[in-house]
């Protein structure tokens, strides 16, 4: 069981356990940044006019670039 919730996915993906916190850990922080963002901008749409466009846009090639490296 705690093989199959801590190692099997990083494994997958050709990650250590440190290796795959370490990047869901980024993601999760940019997303977050990024949704922040688009809720600031939904009250002043002046703001933050395509921080989550250009976040998701980074995060999609970046996971694509893995996806094909691994």
């Amino acid at each position: 069981m705690l093989n199959r919730m801590f190692v099997d996915h990083p494994r997958t993906v050709g990650e250590s356990y440190s290796a795959h916190a370490q990047v869901a850990a980024r993601f999760g922080l940019t997303m977050i940044g990024a949704g922040t963002a688009c809720l600031i901008h939904a009250l002043v749409p002046g703001l933050f006019r395509s921080t989550g466009s250009r976040a998701v846009e980074r995060l999609c090639e970046e996971m694509a670039a893995r996806r094909r490296a691994g």
